[in-house]
């Protein structure tokens, strides 16, 4: 392979304007004129992007040995800690075993029980127009209401209670305005660090650490709680207080006897409490985005919901006979990743497609950019939930489709994440019809996720009992999506 060619840069600081006005932009751009190999700089690091399913497994799967995650990432520890999205090694090891009890398939059953009444429970509140974002519409009423609602803080509202109760054991859930505001006061914090061509210490009072401060003493605080009340009814229960992942984590022994210090456990909850609800509320958002601008899709959806389910509630035992559903959210994955790209960082000398990388040089790979090729996804732009066939997945290669990351490292909530998209999906769709909003404009902000600048307004309308939906020729209908 010949040497890698890319954008030149600026002489300190290299692509970083460009990667920090709109790294979705660049990454594609960079793809579109370089090729499968980019190189380029980040403030004087050597970085490489990979745009080939094929580099993609050798960095993740085939050579993971000789990578840890990228430099980048290990700017947000101030948030995440040291839990398992940021930690290495023998560490990370023991910690993934720790909490992989907590995600075993038999465990899906209860957990989907929880996720379906969560959403029962909200989608009674919509018709109540609790929390809602807009007025209600002129001849609106309450068996009809017509509303405009944020879904995006909606789906971050459901998907936060749904992590307490399933993952933490708690029926009280912390307010998700004050988790949010928190998260993105340390995430400001941490950016506003992050544009300085040379960081200031942490300790120095700045505005930008002030901010990152008062986010984790709230985060701190919320966790704690958490923590505390699973040990209260461990104590009222005479033992651990369940079998959730929490209980799981404060029964942990090492092999000296010794539980986890405070400080283990607060990151590991603070980490799986943040990237156990977020993610999953940015893809049930934008499914519901696409389908409000799709309304073929959305139909047979609606379909293939009253044919399985009647007028009852879905069950776990219900997602093999949900194909469209789970189609929807694969597809809505694909063209929205909440997890737009991965980075990992050489440790030692090695070689990746025939390239020698040095100790240092930092790899990425980008689902936003591999999910958008025309070589692997024909109309690449279009929502297709009909472009999931067996034969497609199967032709399909291994690395052209990874929302959930691959390897050892890939997402330890995977299946847990895809059961509860398309429950919640389908509990929503059951009762509700979603359509644009015409003042509203989605824009997109990447960060740690692939974030909603401004929401995800949509006009939501409780569906007639009486006409159910019909099938529609969604593969017909398929449009272009923009960005």
């Amino acid at each position: 392979m010949t040497t890698p060619r890319g954008p030149t840069g600026r002489f300190l600081t290299g692509s970083l304007a460009e990667f920090r006005a709109d790294r979705l932009a660049f990454f594609t751009r960079c793809a579109r004129e370089y090729g499968d190999v980019v190189s380029f700089r980040l403030l004087g690091r050597p970085v490489l992007l990979l745009n080939r399913p094929d580099l993609v497994e050798q960095v993740l799967v085939t050579h993971a040995k000789n990578f840890v995650k990228h430099f980048g990432l290990r700017l947000y520890k101030p948030i995440l800690g040291n839990g398992l999205v940021t930690s290495e090694g023998d560490f990370w090891r023991r910690q993934r075993k720790l909490s992989a009890p907590a995600f075993q398939a038999s465990r899906l059953p209860a957990y989907a029980e929880a996720m379906v009444d969560a959403t029962a429970r909200m989608m009674d509140e919509w018709a109540t127009g609790a929390h809602e974002t807009s007025e209600q519409a002129p001849g609106a009423h309450a068996a009809g209401r017509t509303q405009t609602r944020d879904v995006n803080a909606d789906m971050m509202r459901l998907t936060l209670q749904i992590a307490c109760k399933t993952l933490f054991g708690a029926d009280a859930c912390p307010d998700p305005e004050l988790v949010g505001r928190a998260m993105e006061e340390g995430l400001e914090g941490i950016a506003a660090r992050f544009r300085l061509t040379v960081p200031l210490p942490s300790w120095m009072p700045t505005p930008s650490n002030l901010r990152l401060r008062r986010s984790m003493r709230t985060l701190h605080a919320v966790v704690a709680d958490l923590i505390a009340g699973r040990r209260a009814a461990g104590a009222r229960a005479g033992g651990d207080g369940g079998d959730d992942l929490l209980s799981t984590l404060l029964a942990a022994r090492d092999e000296n006897g010794a539980p986890m210090t405070p400080g283990q456990l607060l990151d590991e909850v603070l980490t799986l409490l943040l990237a156990g609800h977020e993610t999953t509320a940015l893809a049930l958002s934008y499914a519901l985005h696409l389908l409000a601008h799709h309304p073929d899709a959305q139909d047979s959806l609606a379909a293939e919901l009253s044919d399985v389910l009647g007028d009852r509630l879905p069950a776990y035992a219900d997602l093999p006979r949900l194909p469209f559903t789970r189609n929807v959210v694969t597809e809505t994955m694909r063209l929205y990743p909440p997890a737009d790209f991965l980075g990992r960082e050489a440790v030692v000398d090695c070689t990746v497609g025939g390239i020698p990388v040095k100790r240092g040089t930092n790899l990425f790979v980008s689902q936003w950019v591999l999910h958008r090729d025309a070589r692997f996804f024909p109309d690449p732009l279009a929502f297709d939930p009909n472009r999931w066939t067996p034969a497609f997945e199967a032709a399909l290669p291994r690395f052209a489709y990874f929302p959930f990351g691959g390897g050892p490292r890939f997402c330890i909530g995977q299946t847990f994440a895809a059961a509860e998209g398309a429950l919640v999906l389908a509990t929503l769709c059951q009762r509700f019809h979603f359509a644009p909003d015409p003042a509203f404009r989605l824009e997109l902000h990447p960060g740690i996720t692939l974030r909603p600048r401004a929401g995800v307004r949509l006009i939501v309308q409780p569906r007639p009992a009486s006409a159910p939906a019909r099938a529609g020729d969604s593969a017909g209908a398929a449009m272009v999506v923009g960005t």
